[in-house]
């Protein structure tokens, strides 16, 4: 079931978009969201343009809700589409299974516009006859292979580094309370919006300053408290008394969008006690999930409803800041 760790990175050439196939279970059948354009007269998935200073993962979860009045969260990338515009340029659009509840829909406060003629809820089947263009049916497919699969509906736990803190030299008194620079504190706010759309709710984090400042934008973005610990901290990790077991144990169990905030040296730790609490096979994309520059993170998507089914999907995010 594993995918490799799949980074999201942007070629300035390319001009980049984001999307997602959005599903619903109506009646025990699911349905997935297609959108009838005005302008083009075509069906397809609904996705927009990249906006200045947006990560991709925001950009989709906005398209979704400027074109359909729906907002999600992000569920498993379903794969990136890419062909050429009449610019001679390439357009790369990033595509994730998104769910969207019954609240949401009854929220939606969509009508018909110069943009949007309709909205249509269909089956994988009229899907298919109904999309207008085959690069949507390659993103169809893998969003199939979930439904097949039984592991369409799960739930992300994120590793997130730290964003850039004064440097050690810069510093006179203990590590962890070493604060972010000014770099960091840009980053922390930066990556709100992209760790929002993949509905995170707990926030856990080393007790170090540099973490702590790093997840504070987004605790008070969702109105959280952020629990600290000492187990996921460096200087435990340096000391031989950390336990990120623990800690990954009661987020896998919890089966809740959660992030986990810590540290370089602490990040492969965390990843391969990921695998182990869901039975996954270690593999060199372990490595490339933990590898992570500052502030950067990486979203570890676990099935919802077959726990047994390990880690089906990895995916890394770098903040441009």
């Amino acid at each position: 079931m594993t995918q490799g760790a799949v980074e999201v990175v942007r070629d300035d050439k390319a001009v980049y978009a984001a999307g997602a196939v959005v599903w619903r279970i109506v009646d025990g059948k699911l349905r997935i969201l297609l959108i009838h354009r005005t302008k083009y007269r075509d069906v397809t998935l609904p996705k927009g343009k990249v906006d200045p200073g947006e990560m991709l993962a925001q950009t989709a979860v906005r398209e979704v809700h400027e074109e359909t009045g729906i907002r999600v969260n992000l569920g498993v990338p379903v794969g990136v589409s890419r062909y050429f515009m009449r610019a001679k340029r390439q357009k790369v659009v990033h595509y994730w299974a998104a769910e969207a509840t019954e609240d949401a829909i009854r929220r939606s406060a969509f009508v018909p516009n110069q943009e949007i003629a309709a909205l249509e809820w269909v089956g994988l089947k009229k899907a298919r006859k109904t999309l207008s263009y085959p690069i949507d049916l390659e993103i169809l497919d893998e969003f199939e292979r979930l439904v097949d699969d039984g592991v369409l509906r799960t739930f992300p736990i994120v590793a997130l580094r730290h964003a850039k803190a004064v440097s050690r030299t810069e510093w006179d008194r203990s590590d962890a309370t070493r604060p972010l620079a000014e770099r960091g504190l840009l980053q922390a706010r930066a990556i709100v919006a992209p760790l929002r759309a993949f509905g995170i709710r707990k926030i856990v984090t080393s007790d170090a300053v540099r973490c702590v400042q790093t997840v504070t934008p987004l605790a008070h973005a969702l109105g959280r408290t952020p629990v600290e610990t000492a187990l996921v901290g460096q200087d435990a990790w340096e000391e031989g008394v950390s336990d990120v077991r623990t800690v990954v144990g009661k987020r896998v169990r919890s089966g809740k969008p959660a992030v986990i905030c810590s540290h370089g040296p602490v990040l492969p730790g965390i990843l391969s006690e990921l695998a182990l609490a869901t039975g996954t096979m270690h593999g060199s994309y372990l490595g490339s999930a933990s590898a992570l520059e500052v502030a950067a993170f990486s979203v570890v998507h676990l099935s919802a409803t077959n726990p047994g089914s390990g880690i089906i999907s990895i995916e890394t995010h770098v903040p441009k800041v």
